[in-house]
């Protein structure tokens, strides 16, 4: 296993942050993997994989240079630079762009696992190309969803940050990358199942960043100073909104209360439920008031956040829903 030597100092100065590049790059992981993890991500696919095996069609070296830059067990690291609290898109794709080509050719022979680089791909132009790839994935397949994934992204910091503050980092850690990402003890946290040297981080930046896509997540680190553990958010935020509302129990509530309530098998803040639903804070705010009145909903204080979830009488009401789902079915 892979893991990462840090003190108590570097992991209280470590912070969560979202980048629109990372989401840019997970998402053309999943368009190279073309395999979604839920209904949401299948739709997606749908919509954008046949304009990028086109667009990868039209360019041969662009075609190349994804499969070599993902790698089997190692991605070239130019691809990924290490998020900075801030940064917008076009910041970061610039850190892409303006890598050395000599650079870039070392880290796609890393991650080809020292095997020889195909001749498309010895060339000069190769951060440029992965730039222009990565704008076209933003621009195309990612741009018009990001104000809601943003929401969900920060609605997921919001509750990590909410779960160091209650149990610890550890506990967070080990909720990251389940199977994969861990607190160690000893100051070490496991960053991945690869058989690597440890890595001594110490004194480093350290931020933790989420993504939406559910099968993806990488580390990334710039020289000795900056380091970054990308995972994927809560599946009940990234999935959300493809959990399905009786139409009965559409019709008794409202659509939109309807669907406040189904989210809230699992306990949410009311953040969370905005990012979820797409719903303005203030509608899911009304939505909550009249579940709690009519003793669907609870909430409860966790720290400095007001959670949510169904009562008994709000779950019966959602499987009687579903099975009327199933009779009509």
């Amino acid at each position: 296993m892979g893991w990462w030597q840090l003190n108590a100092d570097t992991l209280a100065r470590s912070r969560f942050v979202v980048s629109p590049l990372a989401e840019t790059f997970a998402c053309l992981k999943l368009l190279h993997a073309g395999e979604g993890a839920h209904p949401g991500e299948q739709r997606w696919l749908r919509a954008h994989l046949p304009a990028y095996r086109a667009r990868l069609a039209a360019d041969p070296v662009a075609a190349r240079l994804v499969p070599a830059g993902l790698g089997r067990d190692w991605i070239a690291d130019f691809l990924t630079p290490t998020p900075r609290a801030g940064e917008g898109f076009a910041d970061e794709v610039a850190r892409v762009r303006t890598v050395t080509p000599a650079t870039a050719r070392a880290h796609l022979r890393t991650s080809l696992a020292g095997g020889p680089l195909p001749a498309e791909l010895d060339r000069d132009d190769l951060p440029v190309r992965a730039a222009v790839l990565m704008e076209w994935v933003w621009r195309e397949t990612l741009r018009p969803y990001w104000e809601r994934r943003r929401r969900v992204l920060e609605a997921d910091v919001v509750a990590r940050t909410e779960q160091v503050s209650r149990g610890g980092w550890a506990g967070a850690m080990d909720a990251l990358r389940p199977g994969r990402t861990r607190w160690l003890g000893g100051n070490r946290l496991q960053i991945n199942l690869h058989e690597y040297p440890p890595r001594e981080i110490s004194g480093a930046e350290l931020v933790f960043v989420p993504i939406t896509p559910q099968r993806h997540g990488w580390v990334a680190w710039e020289e000795r100073e900056r380091y970054a553990v990308v995972y994927p958010c809560a599946g009940v935020l990234a999935g959300g909104g493809d959990r399905a509302v009786s139409a009965g129990l559409g019709a008794l509530l409202g659509p939109r209360r309807a669907a406040v309530l189904v989210l809230l098998g699992s306990p949410m803040s009311t953040t969370q439920l905005t990012a979820v639903t797409g719903q303005g804070l203030g509608s899911v705010g009304r939505h909550l008031r009249v579940l709690r009145e009519a003793g669907l909903v609870d909430r409860r204080r966790a720290g400095r956040s007001v959670l949510y979830v169904r009562t008994a009488a709000g779950d019966v009401l959602v499987e009687a829903g579903r099975g009327d789902v199933t009779r009509r079915g």
